[in-house]
């Protein structure tokens, strides 16, 4: 029979610390006495020491799944299955409530029960931190404002309002904004990120963020539905002026932006997994990493979900910091904005509804529905859209179109530059494509999501959103790819002393390593 070890009595419920080793210290000395029944010894060692707390584990059933989402073809459904999969592996964690997947839903990592984009799961009293991922608070912003250049003119003062690509924005070319001088540092979830919240204000980084221009016609119709719903400010700011009594159509520029905390909610995020492990490994037996939580009423789940307000916050305040550079360039005023989260934690009652990818569609405490922004892709138009409420769903709808392959294995279908350029001019060939770090990148294409007309159309047929407007595409810039690798990115961002410092260093560590090697020969 096998000998009693720690990991068996961690397993049983007892925690970690001083008394572990007492009870090893026992364990050892019952065995040499010869008492190897492993039910004894655990009998004995209630005795002495009591009995383990008991431990929470994975359910044998899944809590219940919404699925808002269907698949046509085989890619499709195949998709579905993966993300299906995912999901009931994930909804297995004893404190996840129910589940949705939203018509953009697709998986993510190869790890057991890590939550699709597209996917939402309502907690009960707890917080998932890898249900919300490291990009915290990813969301959108729409900035309404009168035309004021070409499309071509007005892309080139917004590269210049924000910025893309790795790390954040050198010191000399700082963005202030007052968000940044809350007094939060203090809280352990954000002690010492605050150089981080400085240095990413104005920074968008890569992957599927955007900064987007387009154009919509704010008609009667809109202006209507807006009043009706309880959004009476918003229909005013963005009427037009009457002539002759009559109302008359508006044609507005809207930049939309899309990304999220940055480096700020990424060290939250690590952090809060961090904290989450631990608590579950104390709790919870066998449950996998992706679902992990952090118990909400500790001292630690209120740090952290202080936290994400405040990173909530500073993500609206980068927002609004690119919004206002870019109309001080191109000497605008701003008519109206609004925006919504999609990667987030929201409480609702004694649930917290976690969205990966997923846009809030409930009613807001005042009963209006809430606003939201759909991108679907960089040639499509964005919706603008008021939630239905669906309770079926969790009362979300999707943040965009989503993928139904991965990106590896689109470009795969595109081996060769010549492929990928015709593909992509085919593509964008009706607007105006930058990509901020020079070279394209085919997978945040249009060729490289779902279909729009698909994902629009099952919004309508499970009734998650209605549409209200469409922000119609005139330009985008989106991060690209540099061609260099980001190490080599950062090494072109050193000074001369500081890659002769590197130099140096790895000088000194060749030179130690070879010193051992000779130490190690004379010892032979």
């Amino acid at each position: 029979m096998k000998a009693l070890k720690k990991k068996d009595l961690i397993e049983a419920g007892w925690p970690k610390g001083p008394q572990m080793a007492e009870m090893m210290e026992k364990v050892r000395e019952l065995q040499e006495r010869g008492v190897c029944d492993r039910k004894y010894l655990f009998k004995l060692l209630v005795r002495d020491f009591g009995a383990p707390e008991p431990k929470v584990k994975m359910r044998e059933k899944p809590a219940p799944l919404a699925e808002a989402i269907l698949g046509e073809t085989k890619e499709e459904k195949e998709n579905v299955a993966k993300v299906r999969q995912k999901m009931e592996q994930l909804l297995k964690v004893p404190v996840i409530a129910r589940g949705a997947v939203m018509p953009d839903a697709c998986p993510t990592g190869p790890q057991p029960a890590v939550i699709p984009v597209g996917g939402v799961i309502a907690v009960e009293n707890a917080i998932i931190p890898s249900a919300h991922s490291a990009d915290i608070c990813c969301s959108m912003f729409a900035t309404f404002y009168e035309e004021r250049s070409s499309v071509s003119n007005e892309l080139d003062s917004l590269t210049t309002a924000t910025r893309f690509g790795p790390g954040g924005r050198h010191y000399d070319d700082l963005v202030h904004h007052p968000v940044l001088d809350e007094e939060v540092w203090d809280n352990p979830f954000l002690s010492g990120l605050r150089e981080r919240g400085v240095i990413h204000i104005a920074d968008q980084g890569d992957g599927n963020h955007f900064a987007f221009l387009g154009e919509v016609t704010v008609d009667d119709g809109l202006l209507e539905e807006l009043r009706k719903v309880g959004y009476g400010v918003l229909a005013s700011q963005l009427e037009n002026p009457k002539q002759e009594g009559q109302a008359v159509a508006r044609k507005l520029r809207v930049l939309v932006t899309h990304h999220g905390s940055r480096s700020v909610g990424s060290h939250l995020y690590k952090r809060g997994q961090g904290v989450a492990l631990k608590q579950t490994e104390k709790s919870g037996a066998h449950i996998p990493a992706a679902g992990a939580w952090m118990d909400a009423n500790s001292d630690e789940g209120r740090h952290y979900w202080e936290a994400l307000q405040y990173v909530g916050r500073w993500t609206k305040a980068n927002h609004e910091a690119i919004h206002e550079r870019f109309l001080k360039r191109i000497g605008a005023e701003k008519v109206a904005a609004f925006g919504n989260e999609h990667n987030f934690v929201w409480k609702r009652g004694d649930l917290f509804l976690h969205g990966k990818g997923a846009t809030p569609a409930w009613k807001d405490a005042g009963g209006r529905p809430l606003l939201g922004l759909i991108p679907l892709n960089m040639a499509e138009p964005i919706l603008m859209v008021l939630g239905s409420d669906n309770e079926d769903f969790l009362s979300f709808a999707p943040h965009g179109a989503g993928r139904n392959v991965s990106r590896t294995k689109l470009m795969r279908r595109y081996p060769d530059a010549a492929t990928r350029k015709n593909v992509l001019e085919h593509h964008t060939r009706d607007i105006d494509v930058r990509w901020f770090c020079g070279q394209p990148d085919l997978s945040e294409s249009p060729v490289g999501y779902k279909n729009a007309e698909q994902v629009r159309s099952q919004i309508k047929h499970f009734g998650l959103a209605d549409v209200v407007a469409e922000i119609r595409p005139l330009g985008c810039i989106m991060a690209g790819s540099s061609g260099r690798s980001w190490k080599q990115m950062k090494e072109e961002e050193l000074t001369p002393k500081q890659k002769r410092q590197i130099v140096h260093r790895a000088d000194r560590r060749r030179m130690r390593q070879d010193l051992g090697n000779w130490e190690g020969l004379d010892e032979g």
